[in-house]
This record gives structure tokens, C-alpha cells and sequence, in this order.
């Protein structure tokens, strides 16, 4: 695997390395010791699949707030995606900056996403798949999200007729949500006094 830097502290893009003969090919999409050698999490709890019918469905940005953040590993084993990722780390210098990444089966990249950063993609071909591990398991009270067309981030997403679950479509703007953490830092230090 190489391991290839971003735009964005701690993302990674990582790709693949495949071993072809006459059956196809073989590859590792993840190695305990080459991903401690970069630094990276080697713990990964839980593993997930989705499967998107339709192309343009978008799903997310979300994330999981502490104490369990979550690091992903994303791979697209189906179909093709342009995945999104947010830094919203209050305290990081690229908080509120996005970068996009088209994934496609047949390219064999994969995205490291570390914790603090919202994730979410668009699928460009219907039946889309992802597979993506986790490091922590999934606690509903802890689960984030941000509206995936907000105008202050400005995501150029690649279908315009977009379409989204309800959940989704009721998460809060940017605005809205940096709004709160600015209130709950407020309330925070005067309970600090």
C-alpha cells in the first residue's frame, strides 16, 4: 500500500497495490504493521457495508462525537462514489475546510479518515457499494451530522438532482451548529468560575 497526504491534516489517501495473474489479482486494504508504521489506528471493531440503489443519493456528513470518536477506512467495492470529508475540529486550522475524492471500485484507493472529521458521498453509479471499517462501535447518542448542501461549505457535489433521506435533510447548517459550540464553550467556562 502507499500512503499518500491530503490537503487535510491526518486524511489519507491510500492506495492499493494489486498482485495480478491470470485469475485477477490479490491485494491488502489493510496491514496492522504498515498502517502503525504511518501513525494510522490499527483497531477496527466494526465493520460496515452500504449499498445505494440510486445514483445521486447523497448520505451524510456524519460523525461520531467524543468520548468515541470514530476513525473510517472507506472503500468503494462497488460503483463509484465522490466522497467528502469536513474537518470539525474546533481547535484544528483547517476547521470548516472540505476535500473530495472520486472512488471507484476499479481504481483501488481508499480513504483514512481520522476522528473529527464529518463523512459523506454522493454515489455516481446506481447500486453504488462502500465498505468502510470503523474504530469504534456505533453510539446513537453520540451521532453528529451537518446538512450535505449547506452554502457556507459549499460542497460541489457532481449530480445536481440529489437526493437524501429525511434524516439527513433535517441536519443542522454549518452556521447553526458552530453556533451551538461557540453557546456550549460559553456555558462550559462560566461553569468552570
Amino acid at each position: 500500500m502507499k500512503f499518500h497526504p491530503t490537503q487535510l491534516p491526518d486524511v489519507r489517501l491510500i492506495e492499493l497495490e494489486p498482485r495480478s495473474d491470470a485469475r485477477g489479482f490479490f491485494a491488502r486494504t489493510f496491514c496492522e504493521q504498515e498502517f502503525g508504521a504511518q501513525g494510522l489506528n490499527t483497531r477496527w471493531p466494526q465493520a460496515n457495508l452500504t449499498r445505494t440503489l440510486q445514483r445521486g443519493m447523497v448520505r451524510g456528513l456524519h460523525w461520531q462525537a467524543a468520548p468515541k470518536p470514530e476513525i473510517k477506512l472507506v472503500r468503494c467495492s462497488a460503483g463509484a462514489i465522490w466522497d467528502v470529508v469536513v474537518d470539525v475540529r474546533p481547535h484544528s486550522p483547517t476547521f470548516g475546510r472540505w476535500e473530495a475524492f472520486k472512488l471507484t471500485s476499479e481504481a483501488l484507493w481508499q480513504l483514512y479518515i481520522p476522528e473529527g472529521f464529518a463523512h459523506g458521498f454522493q454515489c455516481l453509479a446506481d447500486g453504488s457499494e462502500v465498505s468502510y471499517l470503523m474504530s469504534e462501535s456505533y453510539v446513537p447518542e453520540l451521532a453528529r451530522g451537518l446538512r450535505w448542501n449547506d452554502p457556507t461549505l459549499s460542497i460541489p457535489w457532481p449530480i445536481d438532482d440529489a437526493t437524501v433521506s429525511d434524516r439527513d435533510a433535517g441536519l443542522p447548517e454549518w452556521k447553526s451548529w458552530t453556533k451551538s459550540l461557540r453557546r456550549d464553550a460559553a456555558e462550559s467556562g462560566r461553569a468552570a468560575e
